[in-house]
């Protein structure tokens, strides 16, 4: 089994992630000081999910953000997926584009905006647990079109957005 710890992997053979990262999530060289991570399969009330976002988001930290709302894609009901899910796709997009990945960070952004906007269509609901998914889409939406005009890797503290009102 030597070579399946090598390879950061468990004895099934799963990637276990234990390489550190910095706070864009991007993995560091073995033994460095990384930011910790979030842990993974925790089970959150929808309110609680929005303010472990909110403060990750706020800390310039939207991988692990993205890793919170992975977290209620996977354990909430069936009728939220595409809520959380579209949530988690913003926030990997403003990941990527922090790390200067202009196509990815845009691609992701729009695809969240559009997943957001079609759960508040079919569910009627256009704040669900405070968020206010248009302002959210719209700046999504907004920041795609600045990192696709060359804005450069954009600083993910500054450019996070307001889940609440």
């Amino acid at each position: 089994m030597g070579d399946v710890d090598a390879r950061d992997r468990d004895v099934e053979g799963r990637a276990r992630s234990a390489r550190p990262r910095d706070g864009l999530g991007r993995p560091l060289p073995y033994g460095a000081q990384g930011v910790p991570r979030q842990p993974e399969g925790v089970v959150r009330t929808p309110q609680e999910t929005v303010a472990e976002a909110q403060t990750l988001l706020d800390a310039g930290k939207p991988f692990h953000a993205h890793e919170v709302f992975e977290d209620a894609w996977k354990s909430g009901p069936g009728r939220e997926r595409t809520l959380w899910r579209g949530l988690a796709q913003l926030a990997v997009g403003l990941t990527h584009a922090a790390r200067g990945n202009a196509t990815g960070g845009a691609r992701l952004l729009r695809r969240g905006a559009d997943a957001v906007e079609e759960w508040a269509a079919d569910s009627g609901e256009r704040r669900p647990y405070g968020i206010d998914l248009g302002s959210v889409a719209g700046w999504a939406r907004e920041l795609a079109g600045r990192v696709e005009r060359g804005a450069g890797p954009v600083d993910a503290e500054a450019e996070a957005p307001r889940l609440t009102a």
